[in-house]
This record gives structure tokens, C-alpha cells and sequence, in this order.
């Protein structure tokens, strides 16, 4: 199972093993991260589950829907150009040791 490494705002570091198509959504409210609220399931409909992306792997994620986009431009965090949804991206091998770091606030 690949690995994810995600980094809640405090500096709080969780390593977690993900199965293959889950979302770095879930595998942040499965493993209680804080800081992921998710308040739609994973509907793409909120932008509570906002994530950094380490920039090396950026180039790895499938490219972002239109949808995903317009729900970025209302999140509370800032939108730096490594946001995602976390809901919109599901793990895969080549995603294997990808860094997450929390926002401040969703």
C-alpha cells in the first residue's frame, strides 16, 4: 500500500498506508488527521477538505476539474498553486510517499 505523509498545520506529522483508489480525503478522516472537516462525504460540494500537495509531486495528480477549481476559489485557506481537494485525488503507486500539509483552517 503506498504511503502518505500528511503534516496537520501544527507541524503534527502522520504517516499513513493507503489501499490503492481511496482519496487523500479519506485516508486523512479514516486515520482522525485533524483538520480535514469534510463536511460533504467527499462530494466535491464544500472545499472542507483542502490540502497542500507537496510540489515534487504535483505533476503526478490528475489534472483538476472544473468543479474542484470553482469550489478552491471559495475555500476559507488561502489557494496557493499546490491546492487540491482531497476528495479529488485518489491514491495510486506513483503517489507512493506523497507529502499533505493541513491549512490552517477549512
Amino acid at each position: 500500500m503506498p504511503k502518505v505523509i500528511y503534516i496537520e498545520n501544527n507541524g503534527t506529522e502522520h504517516q499513513v498506508d493507503l489501499p490503492l483508489g481511496a482519496t487523500l480525503m479519506e485516508g486523512a478522516v479514516q486515520n482522525d488527521i485533524k483538520g480535514i472537516v469534510a463536511e460533504c462525504g467527499g462530494s466535491c460540494m464544500c472545499a472542507t477538505c483542502h490540502i497542500y500537495v507537496d510540489e515534487q509531486f504535483m505533476g503526478l495528480l490528475p489534472e483538476m476539474e472544473e468543479e474542484e477549481n470553482e469550489m478552491l476559489e471559495g475555500a476559507t485557506a488561502e489557494r496557493m498553486s499546490n491546492s487540491r481537494l482531497g476528495c479529488q485525488v485518489r491514491i495510486s503507486n506513483k503517489l507512493d510517499g506523497v507529502i499533505v500539509r493541513i491549512p490552517e483552517k477549512q
